[in-house]
């Protein structure tokens, strides 16, 4: 070993051999050689300071993410995951030992011994898992308004009517709900009812939102919102020791990022307000991994970046850590991404000055190295490589290491169908969330109240009803001929009285008086 490995490898040792829990991510490359003393770990007590999964198409990032949750399993702590391809199921099985793996793991002078992990399937539209679904009170207006895209003005409008729902105890559950309000707020009484204390809504914007809605609902998506919620509980379980990895696969629905993307920060925040502060831990409660962050973050109002940047900053207080992963760091804000303590780069590759915009920008985010040439580095890692640098635990950075990591023991890829069909019907969470829960809310309450009103308003109808008809007797009878003649000469003979002159018939009336 020259004095440059001899170097390299004690300050790799120095940098990552924490003294607690770890999970091994691999060995440190110099000059193209994998130094396989020069182990890259990353302390579990660091892994709520968050964390980043970067890297072109194609480099890896998708196995980088199946060997943390792996290793965080086997430590006992629980995991979610997306998976946008449905690739990822094969977790639950161990994984087969071919030329490749064999390689690698000589290099890596680490035995490879095949494992499957703890599994639960979930769905967004209920076909590929258990039922995963929020109501729309849980989403909230910021983050809903977010899914059905609406404007300032119209995310205005929607958090009225969250508030009009609180204040009037009305449980706004699934988008039946939020379209009975927004139709009974926005004309006839409920209009006249809201005027004055939260304002008017237009039928233009009321229509708007109303459209959004529906068109939610014509893609297949509305499941996604009722009863019975997401437990969040439920992704805290452990099996024989193992730390269960929940899985949402939404291989279905990805022509609908923003959807699922908003649908995973909502879960997100409703861990950080119900979860109690944890202080420092030994290893996370849970990691909660986030892959294809740039739709989260992609035309986002101000409001939905600061809810972000909000529950990053503070949800690791409640031990729980959170990964992005994207194609590059500068997918992800500035604000959110300094609260990324943990950093997994694999290759950049660079095709147009974007590209080259994206490179300077990355190697502008990593520690100094004496080892390596940032951009040279980035641009020349293969698959299943990386440029690491963590937080030891002292909260410092670590020295910059390009890494070769190790293999997943399980299946790289998708159950068979049968496994998989297998796996979702033994699944105790399918049984749980197979049924639909409709409780008396916003729509039975509004239509309830509209129900009474019309009621009250026929009984009053037929109470006038009589009275309309006799007023209608006395007018036939005082339009009478006879009526109109007595009429006439009873004035004449009043007249007559007051003024002293007779009337002029000759003194006799109609009746000869």
């Amino acid at each position: 070993m020259s004095n440059q490995s001899a170097n390299f490898t004690e300050k790799v040792k120095a940098a990552y051999q924490p003294t607690g829990s770890y999970i091994y991510l691999g060995a440190g490359i110099l000059n193209g050689e994998v130094l396989a003393e020069a182990e890259v770990n990353l302390s579990l007590q660091m892994m709520n300071r968050h964390g980043l999964v970067a890297g072109a198409t194609g480099t890896g990032k998708t196995r980088t993410l199946q060997l943390l949750a792996e290793q965080l399993s086997d430590a006992g702590v629980p995991v979610f995951m997306l998976d946008v391809k449905g690739d990822l199921s094969g977790l639950n099985q161990p994984g087969p030992i071919n030329p490749k793996i064999e390689e690698r793991a000589q290099q890596l002078n680490k035995p490879f011994s095949p494992a499957g992990f703890p599994l639960e399937l979930y769905s967004l539209s209920g076909k590929l898992g258990a039922q995963m679904r929020a109501t729309v009170l849980e989403f909230g207006p910021t983050l809903l308004a977010k899914i059905l895209d609406l404007n300032d003005t119209q995310t205005g409008v929607l958090a009225v009517i969250f508030k009009y729902a609180d204040d009037n105890k009305m449980p706004v559950i699934d988008l039946n709900d939020l379209k009975k309000l927004v139709s009974y707020l926005s004309e006839g009484e409920g209009a006249e009812e809201i005027k004055g204390t939260y304002g008017k809504i237009s039928s233009a914007t009321s229509g708007t939102i109303l459209r959004k809605i529906v068109a939610i609902e014509q893609q297949g998506l509305a499941a996604m919102f009722g009863e019975r919620s997401f437990d969040i509980e439920d992704l805290f379980e452990k099996i024989d020791g193992k730390g269960t990895i929940s899985l949402l696969n939404i291989s279905d629905v990805q022509n609908q990022p923003v959807l699922y993307s908003t649908f995973l920060l909502s879960l997100l925040a409703e861990i950080f307000y119900s979860m109690p502060e944890a202080g420092d831990l030994d290893k996370p409660k849970l990691v909660f991994f986030f892959d294809e962050a740039h739709l989260l973050f992609k035309n986002s109002s101000k409001a939905f970046l600061e809810q972000i940047e909000t529950i990053i900053r503070l949800i690791r207080s409640k031990g729980i850590g959170v990964f992005f992963c994207t194609q590059a760091p500068t997918d992800v804000p500035e604000s959110v991404l300094s609260q990324l303590g943990n950093r997994i780069q694999h290759a950049l590759r660079v095709f147009t000055p974007n590209d080259a915009d994206a490179l300077k920008k990355t190697v502008n985010t990593y520690p100094r190295s004496d080892f390596y040439k940032i951009d040279e580095i980035l641009t020349a890692l293969g698959t299943g490589q990386a440029l690491i640098t963590v937080l030891n635990e002292k909260g410092i950075p670590t020295e910059v290491v390009a890494t070769m990591l190790t293999p997943p023991r399980a299946i790289m890829g998708p159950l068979t169908a049968a496994a998989y069909n297998d796996l979702i019907r033994s699944s105790a969470m399918t049984a749980k969330y197979q049924e639909t829960i409709d409780p008396e809310s916003a729509y039975e309450i509004l239509t309830k109240r509209i129900n009474d009103r019309l009621a009250v308003q026929d009984e009053t109808e037929e109470i006038q009803t009589p009275a309309k008809d006799e007023k209608s007797i006395i007018e036939k009878v005082m339009g009478a001929t006879i009526t109109r003649q007595i009429g006439k000469e009873i004035v004449r003979g009043i007249f007559g009285m007051l003024t002293g002159k007779k009337p002029r018939s000759g003194g006799k009336g109609m009746f000869g008086f």
